[in-house]
């Protein structure tokens, strides 16, 4: 049986964006399993749902698997990594945006097949998930889980060459995808052909090593060589590696919203430090939104680094009033109405010091349905600050993705229903400003048309037929409420340490 996880589920953050997944991967080192541990360790702000690694050698002996619900700290043991043996190991942190929430939706996703023994770990979302999958059900493939993962193991499956061989066959794929895939004898990283998750291959010593982000890099102490670039496959094996485009060209449209929320800002995104991106992004919000006042104060952790330019742009003094509780972890038994505005408070403490009898201007990175800003408006008021003035270092979300990122239909995306004022009004700010996209782009001092910004413009790089989508969803969350419920074990359950796949 797989490790289960015990705990229960995490504390409800429903009014910001869900975090996306994150990869890695190692081919040729003694200590593959471990690196991954600690590179996944640093990719852990891409999701906290669950985490996993599969480990192989090229022996032809069988995978190892371990996996479960939770943060990568509760999830490994001692025991636990030194049963993940071999020279290859691949790992995975994720955060649901396609399928529900239980262990067997957890990555890596592992099989035995014709082809031998393949596992993968995945980031990012399919938009022809439903055709593929009626698709492959026709033909007699049985799916276990309800991720649209699972397709891409189906795919590299086939036992016959019709599409191609197992690389031919990703090009049946169309949306989101940064994969690493583990074979008997190699690692493969594929990077999808607009480019709209981030992918990079490092090394250390003298193995490989692939990650949604550099930071991992850092911790593990390998080298940046380069991001993968869109359409790109590379296989690492014995004789080293081999890199291929199989896909048709396409435009880059790399999700800006990684710069804005999700990359860790010690991260490097196409040569950007997500850091500097992020203090461009406040002075640019200065400039287009100035105000006076007599304190900045940003909303961590990723309004930091806008905040900070956003003071040094106009000469504002800098208050980090708002003190982050890091330690909460998945256990909070929520107390319903005990405690008012519990699951904002909770997070995030105000030093009311700070802020009483001072105009202040509050820094984030988004305002996505306004809960927690309308919270954070009330605590400012409460603490006796005399103005209260929101500046958003990205431009109104008005549209769902469908690449990655759980945004909500667009009818529950605030700025897609009210004008600025309304939003304003709703939140109790003096003022509200957003970035605009022109300023975005500007602080990333890269080409516009080398981004996706359909959740701002609705400009959509890859199309998506969400009417055929819901319909073959639909049955699919049928099956979803067959599966058992394994976030929730009972307290005597004693799980295993590994299992072959």
């Amino acid at each position: 049986m797989i490790h289960a996880f015990t705990s229960k589920p995490s504390l409800s953050e429903s009014h910001r964006p869900k975090h996306e997944c994150g990869v890695f991967a190692v081919y040729g080192h003694k200590d593959a399993a471990l690196l991954t541990y600690y590179g996944l360790f640093a990719l852990q702000h891409r999701g906290q749902e669950s985490a996993g690694i599969a480990s192989g050698g090229t022996d032809g002996k069988p995978f190892h698997l371990h996996k479960g619900m939770g943060l990568v700290s509760q999830v490994f043991h001692q025991e636990d990594l030194s049963s993940l043996t071999g020279t290859r190991a691949i790992g995975h942190v994720r955060y649901s945006t396609t399928g529900s929430s239980t262990l067997l939706n957890s990555q890596p996703l592992g099989v035995d097949t014709a082809r031998g023994q393949l596992a993968v770990a995945h980031n990012g979302n399919l938009v022809n998930a439903a055709a593929l999958r009626a698709e492959l059900e026709s033909r007699g493939s049985i799916f276990q889980t309800t991720v649209d993962s699972e397709i891409v193991l189906h795919l590299l499956a086939q036992p016959d060459d019709t599409m191609g061989g197992p690389i031919g066959a990703l090009r049946r794929l169309e949306g989101a995808f940064s994969l690493v895939v583990m074979g008997e004898q190699e690692i493969i990283g594929v990077r999808d052909p607009n480019g709209l998750r981030p992918l990079s291959l490092g090394k250390v010593d003298d193995a490989w090593v692939l990650s949604s982000e550099t930071c991992a890099f850092d911790l593990i102490g390998a080298e940046f060589v380069r991001d993968l670039e869109p359409g790109e496959v590379v296989v690492i094996n014995e004789r080293g590696l081999r890199s291929e485009f199989p896909f048709s060209p396409a435009r880059e449209a790399f999700c800006i919203f990684e710069y804005v929320y999700f990359a860790r800002p010690d991260s490097r995104l196409r040569g950007a430090t997500v850091s500097k991106v992020r203090v461009n992004m406040g002075r640019e919000l200065a400039r287009l939104h100035p105000v006076e006042a007599d304190v900045v104060v940003p909303v961590p952790d990723s309004g930091i680094y806008a905040a900070l330019g956003f003071a040094e742009e106009l000469g504002i003094p800098y208050d980090p009033a708002f003190v982050r509780n890091h330690y909460i972890g998945r256990t909070f038994i929520q107390p319903t109405q005990l405690i008012r505005d519990f699951n904002v408070r909770v997070k995030l403490n105000l030093i009311g010091d700070a802020v009483k009898g001072k105009r202040v201007v509050v820094v984030d990175d988004s305002v996505v349905r306004g809960t927690t800003a309308k919270a954070r408006v009330v605590n400012l008021r409460e603490a006796g600050a005399k103005e209260v003035h929101l500046r958003i270092s990205c431009p109104p979300h008005k549209h769902a993705c469908y690449y990655g990122i759980d945004f909500p239909d667009p009818e529950k995306l605030i700025a897609n229903q009210h004008t600025h004022q309304e939003i304003c009004d709703y939140l109790g700010a003096d003022s509200i400003g957003y970035l605009d996209t022109d300023g975005m782009v500007r602080a990333t001092g890269l080409k516009r048309d080398s981004f996706c910004m359909a959740c701002f413009n609705g400009e959509y790089p890859v199309p998506y037929d969400a009417a055929f989508d819901k319909l073959v969803m639909e049955r699919r969350r049928g099956l979803a409420q067959l599966l058992p419920d394994q976030t929730a074990q009972p307290p005597l359950f004693t799980p295993r340490a590994s299992v072959k796949i």
